[in-house]
């Protein structure tokens, strides 16, 4: 996961904290903010890490499919059913199982779910005999999950059984100061994937990034990107290369919020990537908006190097091996 920003910061330190627990994590945000991402960060840095990590998205599955999806079925269970086949549970047992979309869950098949996580067992459909699991349970949603109880879209029983760890993913426009970093990573990725050879992002094109509102989030700047790249007939991509929905925007937001319960240590480094990023990057003019000298904001900038994941070379943090990224 890529960024500097307060928000994302937050959620890195959270994903490392619970990783090597076998919490129950609820991970919420909009859609195209990487909660499957996030998902595959908890399992990657947690004990089970080289045990089956499995993803259902309950949304996608057909209400009468979804029990047989999860739990498996036995030989002659339905009309069809011509071979005894695992469920999710089983195939994700010793490791990770991600429920996504949550709230698309039936309450019958959430009240199954509810049992089976207090039992620790399963019971494919159609067979007599139960089978024991082991499966860390991660849930995600892009709704706000009171109000999806109050709906009656989601058990508050089982949201009390799941809710050990919640974690919360902010949408783009709340860390623009992300933009470049992400947009970089995203252009070497496309570089690497459709054999092209962009050296960067033009000053122009950079600032239609950052004042785009960004509804679809980090997915839609992937996207955005990897357009960009594709078209690009130049060494740096240009406004022209983005898609036209990009093209015209109003400025950029000036300020950030302060979350209560953040440290000043936290504040002051949120102000400081925002003065930077408002400056194009130039650090002695940052240092003179902020009215420090140059010294204290590179002693700022090394406090940042623990919260940036991998690798991190001149102020930019890098992902190794995947090209999903928040």
């Amino acid at each position: 996961m890529v960024g500097r920003s307060l928000a994302i910061r937050r959620a890195i330190r959270l994903i490392e904290e619970a990783a090597p627990t076998s919490a129950p994590v609820i991970i919420t945000g909009e859609s195209g903010t990487g909660k499957e991402l996030a998902a595959r960060a908890i399992h990657d840095k947690s004990p089970r890490h080289s045990r089956p990590y499995v993803a259902i998205n309950c949304a996608a599955v057909p209400e009468t499919l979804i029990e047989s999806e999860l739990f498996g079925h036995e030989r002659g269970a339905f009309t069809g059913a011509d071979r005894r086949r695992e469920g999710c549970f089983e195939r994700a047992n010793g490791g990770t199982l991600l429920l996504d979309e949550i709230t698309e869950m039936r309450p019958e098949m959430q009240a199954k779910l509810l049992r089976v996580l207090e039992d620790k067992k399963i019971s494919r459909l159609g067979g007599t005999g139960e089978v024991a699991v082991d499966v860390r349970i991660l849930a995600a949603s892009n709704r706000e999950l009171q109000r999806a109880i109050r709906e009656g879209r989601l058990r508050a029983d089982l949201y009390y059984r799941l809710n050990v760890v919640s974690l919360e993913l902010p949408p783009l426009r709340d860390r623009i100061e992300d933009v470049l970093l992400l947009a970089e990573e995203f252009v070497r990725a496309f570089n690497r994937e459709h054999r092209k050879a962009v050296e960067g992002i033009a000053p122009d094109c950079l600032e239609v990034l950052k004042a785009h509102s960004w509804p679809g989030n980090v997915r839609e700047l992937r996207n955005a990107i990897e357009r960009a790249v594709i078209m690009s007939r130049s060494p740096m991509l240009l406004v022209g290369d983005l898609p036209k929905e990009l093209s015209f925007q109003p400025g950029p937001t000036l300020g950030f919020t302060v979350r209560l319960g953040s440290t000043l240590e936290e504040v002051e480094n949120e102000l400081i990537a925002r003065t930077i990023s408002f400056a194009g990057g130039n650090k002695s003019r940052a240092a003179q908006i902020l009215g420090v000298g140059r010294r204290t904001i590179y002693k700022q900038l090394e406090r940042y190097k623990p919260y940036e994941t991998n690798g991190h070379s001149n102020g930019r943090t890098h992902h190794n091996g995947r090209n999903g990224l928040a």
